[in-house]
């Protein structure tokens, strides 16, 4: 039987995947996964006996999430000397940019962008979504359909936005 703490360890790369996405900061999102795990390795007794070790963890990094996301909205934002001049990645073996993707993700609402993600990258199914987010599985699933069909619009066509500029450009 694995321990609790081997179970936590475990979804440390997930965890870092999902924050990295979700940010699109590498250090914002080692400091999520830090706070994350902080937080988890305190509370281990509150973990519930048969509960998934992702579900609880993804609830706990989302919980920390959405409160620096109101912190952060009383107060200015902060730019730091390490984003000037930010280099850019090299293009994927099909030619394509994983900016393009980064990108699109980004021009998500940050609903979406979290359903998105949790289903699509990490696995979750939609009642485990829900859980993590504390909303209906209906309102996963809404935000699911147009999290893809705006993430699919915007890197089928450029994502014009509604001036007709575009936001993305499509890398052949």
């Amino acid at each position: 039987m694995i321990s609790r703490e081997d179970a936590v360890a475990a979804e440390i790369p997930r965890l870092r995947r999902y924050a990295r996405v979700l940010l699109g900061d590498d250090g914002e999102a080692e400091d999520l996964i830090q706070d994350t795990l902080e937080r988890a390795l305190a509370r281990l007794p509150q973990w519930r006996e048969g509960d998934s070790p992702r579900k609880w963890l993804f609830s706990i990094l989302h919980n920390l999430h959405v409160d620096a996301l109101r912190r952060k909205s009383r107060r200015p934002p902060h730019v730091g000397l390490e984003s000037i001049g930010a280099a850019q990645s090299e293009p994927a073996a099909d030619g394509g940019s994983g900016r393009d993707l980064d990108q699109a993700l980004r021009l998500l609402s940050v609903e979406q962008r979290e359903v998105v993600l949790l289903v699509g990258l990490e696995g979750l199914s939609y009642a485990e979504t829900a859980e993590v987010l504390d909303i209906p599985v209906g309102t996963v699933m809404s935000r699911l359909a147009r999290g893809r069909d705006r993430l699919r619009g915007l890197m089928d066509y450029g994502g014009g936005d509604r001036n007709g500029r575009t936001a993305l450009r499509r890398v052949k």
